[in-house]
C-alpha cells in the first residue's frame, strides 16, 4: 500500500472590518459543522478585514478488487 501526502481543499472567506468577532466565529463553526472544514490560515488587513483560509482534506476512494 503507497502512503501519501494529504490532498486539501481550500476555500477563503472574507470577512469585514464591521462584523463582530461573535459573528464570525458563529460563522466559522457552522463551516466547520457542516462542511468539515477547518482553520488553516487567518490574514488580517491594515484597512481591518480579515482573509480567513479553510481547509478540508480530500478523500479519495481506492479500489479494492
Amino acid at each position: 500500500m503507497e502512503s501519501r501526502a494529504p490532498e486539501w481543499e481550500f476555500r477563503e472567506v472574507w470577512l469585514s472590518r464591521d462584523q463582530s468577532r461573535e459573528s464570525a466565529r458563529q460563522h466559522l463553526t457552522a463551516a466547520a459543522d457542516t462542511g468539515r472544514w477547518e482553520l488553516d490560515r487567518v490574514h488580517l488587513h491594515a484597512d481591518g478585514h480579515r482573509v480567513i483560509r479553510l481547509r478540508r482534506r480530500i478523500y479519495r476512494m481506492q479500489r479494492t478488487a
